[in-house]
C-alpha cells in the first residue's frame, strides 16, 4: 500500500497534465469560434490556452513531477491550440480575401494553403521534443508566440485603424506569404533568447527587461497591431544579440 508521501506525490504529478488539458480544451474552444469567425473569442481562448502553458511547466518544476508523458501532453495540447488554431484562422483570413463563394475552381483550394502554419507547427514541436539545445532558450519562433501573431491579424482588420495595413491583410498572396514565412520561422535555425526571468539581477535580465518594456509601448500604442510587431521585435533583438555574442 502507497504511502502518504507516495499519495501526494500522485496526485502532484497529476496537476501539470490537468492544467496541460485544460490548454487543450481551450484550443478547442478557440477552435469553435475561429470555425464561426468570431476572431475576438478565438482569440481569447488561444491567449487562455498560452497562459495555461506557461503554467503546467511552472508547477512541473515546483513539486518536481516532470515526466515524459508531460511531455508529450504538452505538445499535443500546444499542436491544436498553437497550431491547428492559427492555421484555421489563416484558412479563414483568405476565403475572406478571395469573397467566397467562389466559382473559380482552382482558387477554392487556396485558402488550405493557410494550414501550412498548422504543418509547421506540427513539425517544430515534433522536432522541439527531441532536441536538446533548447532547454534554456528556442531555436525558431516558438509556437505560441506565432499563434499570437496570427490570431491578430483578424483583429486588426476588425478594429480597421490602419487602412494600408488591412488592404495588404485583405490580400490572399500576402496572406499566403505570411503563412510560408511563418512555417519558415518556427523551424529556422535562429537562436531566440528565453523570456523566463531566473534571478533578482538587472544586468542578467537585462534583455528580458527591455523587451517586456518595448513590448507594453507597442501594445499601448498600437493596440493589436502592436502584437506582430513585438513578435518582429524579439525575432530581431534575437538576432542583434546573437550578432553581438558571436
Amino acid at each position: 500500500m502507497p504511502t502518504k508521501k507516495q499519495q501526494d506525490m500522485r496526485i502532484k504529478a497529476q496537476v501539470p497534465n490537468i492544467i496541460t488539458l485544460l490548454n487543450l480544451f481551450s484550443g478547442c474552444i478557440a477552435l469553435i469560434f475561429a470555425f464561426h469567425q468570431d476572431f475576438k473569442l478565438a482569440f481569447f481562448f488561444v491567449c487562455l490556452g498560452i497562459f495555461l502553458d506557461f503554467f503546467d511547466g511552472f508547477f512541473a518544476r515546483l513539486f518536481k513531477v516532470s515526466s515524459p508523458l508531460g511531455l508529450q501532453l504538452d505538445s499535443l495540447a500546444d499542436m491544436v491550440t498553437s497550431g491547428v488554431v492559427p492555421g484555421l484562422v489563416m484558412y479563414q483570413l483568405m476565403n475572406q480575401a478571395l469573397g467566397f463563394p467562389s466559382s473559380d475552381l482552382p482558387m477554392m483550394f487556396f485558402p488550405f494553403l493557410g494550414f501550412i502554419i498548422t504543418l509547421g507547427s506540427c513539425y517544430r514541436l515534433a522536432n522541439f521534443n527531441i532536441d536538446t539545445r533548447q532547454t534554456d532558450s528556442f531555436i525558431g519562433l516558438p509556437t505560441p508566440a506565432n499563434a499570437l501573431f496570427i490570431l491578430s491579424l483578424p483583429i486588426i482588420l476588425l478594429d480597421n485603424n490602419y487602412e494600408f495595413v488591412s488592404q495588404a491583410l485583405g490580400n490572399e498572396w500576402v496572406l499566403l506569404v505570411i503563412s510560408l514565412l511563418s512555417a519558415f520561422m518556427l523551424n529556422a535555425e535562429i537562436p531566440l533568447f528565453s523570456l523566463k526571468v531566473k534571478s533578482a539581477s538587472f544586468a542578467k535580465n537585462k534583455l528580458q527587461i527591455i523587451f517586456l518594456a518595448v513590448s507594453l509601448l507597442l501594445l499601448l500604442f498600437f493596440k493589436a497591431l502592436g502584437i506582430p510587431l513585438l513578435i518582429i521585435f524579439y525575432i530581431l533583438l534575437s538576432i542583434v544579440t546573437n550578432k553581438k555574442k558571436a
